[in-house]
């Protein structure tokens, strides 16, 4: 029985396998977040207008684009959210698991660029250093601050 799906999976070819995989597995969105700081170590927090109304605060983040490399996420984000640039470092976080979404981190500098809030996302933000962090600070960005500071 193996040998024979394996002679048929053979005889698809690329195009009909590729097909078959897409409908037999999950799709997944991919969040991306940015653990922007500056040069004085402070991190880049914005109090988001659409998320829950006891924790508002929270990293830049945003939903990859089709085709879109996830560092390449994390600049366009904080550019459209904030005006500012980043350059993208080092991946601090992959997690998969949470309903049909993977959770993608990396680390940003800032490197220019003026503050221009996107009103429709974003109320305000404000640079804070990881020993006083604001009240309403979603749990996970908290951690990952924390565990991401230097030392």
């Amino acid at each position: 029985m193996k040998t024979l799906i394996a002679r048929v999976w053979r005889a698809l070819a690329g195009g009909m396998q590729w097909r078959i995989l897409w409908l037999a597995h999950a799709k997944f969105m991919v969040g991306v977040t940015g653990i922007v700081r500056d040069d004085q170590g402070r991190v880049l927090l914005l109090r988001h207008r659409m998320w829950p109304q006891d924790r508002p605060w929270g990293l830049p983040t945003g939903y990859a684009n089709k085709g879109e490399p996830f560092a390449d996420t994390v600049v366009r984000e904080v550019h459209e959210e904030t005006g500012l640039e980043v350059k993208v470092g080092r991946l601090v976080h992959l997690k998969s698991g949470y309903r049909l979404r993977v959770e993608v981190v990396y680390e940003a500098t800032f490197v220019g660029g003026s503050l221009k809030i996107d009103s429709k996302e974003i109320w305000e933000a404000q640079w804070c250093s990881p020993t006083s962090l604001p009240d309403g600070l979603h749990p996970s960005h908290r951690d990952l601050i924390l565990s991401d500071t230097p030392a």
